[in-house]
């Protein structure tokens, strides 16, 4: 864990380095996906089946591949009640949260006489990756499929690597409508949601976390594709004056330790007695905790407590452009309202990331690694296509044409210039 303070005459280049240290993919998980990726767009599903047995140490076949009705059904029943209500509330808030979203069509004339508007479409289908072993979760099914559905996408493909799907997943996929799931994971799943792969047919847009694998196979296969985003290790930023509970923030900061040993969880606080009293906490939350191994690796090794005067904390936060951040302050919202560069912003000590991450309604999808800057997190519009729509008549096309044609002869395209200057010189 790195310690730091504004008023110390190094700190902004050391802070700098700090965050903008290098946690990419190594060149040779690069190289492995772009092998992976060619051989199951030309082999398909042998290839995926082939790469499925050599690194899942699954044998399944066109028939075993797919999760089954009566499969899902088995997962769901002995999913127990009490989670099954929560994905259900969570799923509703999360429902309800991106209904708002749903942009409006607009049509209009202008002041040329020209009708013109865009309308708002669904994409076709869509894939939701979702990882296995430690980081399957259920509300990454509900936060990548739920709004795909409130977009009104027809066909949701879900895949996950081979072994026991846990009954809240399936619970999970069940609830939020995915029409389908597959059993296979890594670089060789998105490549079969790209290009297709025997019964699975290609999708229109991969979204969902995963490996460095996964994560280096959907910056390769953008263009083929639409992705959501490049998912790197979960981030959280806490400012925090000396009135809160060290305790809770504390916890705060071990919520995001605990997903990954890459995970960054940063303290600013105008208190280094405070900074002290968090810091003695957390040696004795993950004392007990269970994720303490991985936690434990995270704060040592990307944690870090910045003392600076609060008021200066929304420029740091703008120069570490979290995925999360929270305000435990007074007046949560005068140091929130200056932040540019955040994937999401929890405001008050009573307002904890995790409610972010289940059943506030807003999605866990967030930029990571410094994209914030110009990146949001997932959303209705990442399902959803706007087109723009034109029409003029004869004397609108009379208006609009001289000038049209004039910039078409700037640029020397004699054929855009004449495919107006002929409606204008001749009536139909």
């Amino acid at each position: 864990m790195r310690r730091f303070n504004t008023a110390d005459p190094g700190f902004q280049a050391e802070f700098t380095t700090f965050i903008n240290a290098r946690r990419g993919s190594p060149a040779e998980v690069d190289a492995a996906v772009a092998e992976i990726i060619e051989r199951v767009r030309a082999e398909g599903l042998p290839a995926l089946l082939d790469y499925t047995s050599r690194f899942d140490r699954a044998d399944l076949d066109e028939a075993t591949i797919r999760v089954t009705p009566e499969e899902i059904d088995a997962g769901v029943a002995e999913c127990d009640a009490e989670t099954r209500a929560a994905i259900a509330f969570a799923a509703q808030r999360i429902e309800a949260y991106h209904a708002r979203q749903r942009p409006a069509d607009a049509w209009f004339k202008d002041e040329a006489g020209v009708e013109l508007g865009w309308r708002w479409t669904p994409l076709e289908a869509v894939g939701v990756y979702v990882p296995g072993g430690r980081a399957a979760y259920p509300s990454t099914v509900l936060m990548n499929a739920v709004p795909a559905r409130v977009a009104g996408v027809d066909r949701i493909a879900m895949v996950t690597p081979p072994g026991r799907l846990q009954p809240a997943v399936l619970a999970a996929a069940r609830q939020a409508g995915v029409t389908e799931i597959w059993r296979v994971g890594g670089a060789q799943a998105a490549a079969a949601l790209a290009h297709g792969a025997g019964p699975i047919r290609p999708v229109d847009k991969i979204v969902g976390p995963g490996n460095a694998y996964v994560t280096a196979a959907k910056r390769r296969l953008y263009g083929v594709v639409g992705i959501d985003s490049l998912a790197g290790p979960s981030e959280i930023v806490v400012v925090a004056d000396n009135r809160n509970n060290p305790d809770w923030i504390a916890a705060d900061l071990l919520s995001q330790a605990e997903h990954d040993p890459d995970a960054q969880s940063i303290l600013i606080t105008d208190d280094a007695a405070f900074a002290a009293t968090v810091e003695e906490a957390i040696e004795r939350q993950l004392a007990t905790l269970a994720t303490a191994e991985v936690a434990r690796a995270s704060w040592a090794t990307h944690g870090a407590v910045v003392i600076a005067p609060l008021d200066r904390s929304p420029s740091l936060v703008d120069a570490i452009a979290p995925e999360h951040v929270e305000f435990a302050v007074d007046a949560p919202e005068q140091l929130a309202d200056r932040v540019r560069h955040a994937g999401a912003i929890f405001l008050g000590r009573h307002t904890p990331e995790a409610i972010g991450d289940y059943v506030a309604g807003s999605n866990h999808v967030l930029p990571t690694s410094r994209a914030a800057r110009f990146s949001s997190g997932l959303s209705v519009f990442d399902f959803l296509k706007r087109t723009s729509i034109v029409k003029c008549d004869a004397d609108s096309i009379a208006r609009l044409g001289p000038p049209t044609v004039t910039l078409a002869n700037a640029e020397g395209l004699p054929a855009h210039a004449r495919s107006v200057s002929v409606r204008l010189n001749t009536r139909t």
